[in-house]
């Protein structure tokens, strides 16, 4: 179920196994129609975040932002009708050649086989979509380079960083929804010398907003945020 936050921002919280790789999903609720900040990590996770949607009365979305490309943020895009997807630019590239690849259980197989540190993430899709039948990848209907203000005044703004190189957060109403921007890179990617971005933390908090949310963690207040809890 959603938990309200402050103003208009919901969440549907991230599931703590570690294992599941379902983050956070964020609804900004609004009369002009929600904003949906990333899109579930498979159907499955929409329709259940969509039902959570109607059951709390909230308007239906209007807008899915993507914090970033990565599979547990935009999979569960092709079960979310009647939205305009968006996302930094340097995201479509990076999609596409997602939406090439042939995924399937045999696909995810066969990759973990050529590389186990693919594991952790391949297995959680693998759990995540049971059946790919009607799976696809969906791009972004429109993409922004410098910050974007949509028409209900949430602010969109690329920050990069090591995790993702077309990560953004979204702010509206005192809450910075941060997907996993200051994260260290895949694990299957990840160095022994990679560690969380402290220069983009710091630079986070120096804004004071209300409330800091990361995908894979319960929301942090500022104070809780500046405690380092």
């Amino acid at each position: 179920m959603l938990q309200h936050l402050a103003g208009r921002v919901w969440i549907h919280p991230h599931d703590p196994d570690p294992d599941a790789i379902r983050p956070s999903v964020a609804v900004i609720a609004d009369e002009r129609g929600s904003v949906l900040v990333d899109a579930g990590n498979s159907p499955e996770h929409a329709r259940a975040v969509g039902t959570a949607i109607e059951a709390a009365g909230l308007p239906a979305p209007r807008w899915l932002v993507y914090t970033h490309h990565h599979w547990d943020h935009t999979w569960g895009a092709c079960a979310w009708p009647d939205v305009t997807v968006i996302a930094h630019s340097t995201a479509v590239d990076l999609l596409a050649k997602e939406a090439e690849r042939p995924w399937s259980h045999r696909y995810l197989h066969d990759q973990v086989e050529a590389d186990p540190k693919l594991g952790p993430s391949f297995r959680a899709r693998a759990l995540a979509v049971p059946d790919w039948t009607d799976f696809r990848i969906v791009l972004p209907d429109e993409t922004f380079d410098d910050p974007l203000t949509l028409p209900n005044d949430v602010v969109l703004r690329h920050v990069g960083g090591n995790h993702a190189p077309d990560s953004l957060i979204v702010l509206a109403d005192g809450v910075a929804l941060l997907g996993d921007a200051f994260y260290p890179p895949p694990y299957h990617l990840r160095t022994p010398d990679d560690t969380v971005d402290y220069a983009m933390i710091k630079q986070l908090l120096s804004e004071r907003h209300d409330w800091y949310v990361d995908a894979h963690s319960p929301p942090r207040s500022r104070s809780a945020a500046l405690a380092g809890t």
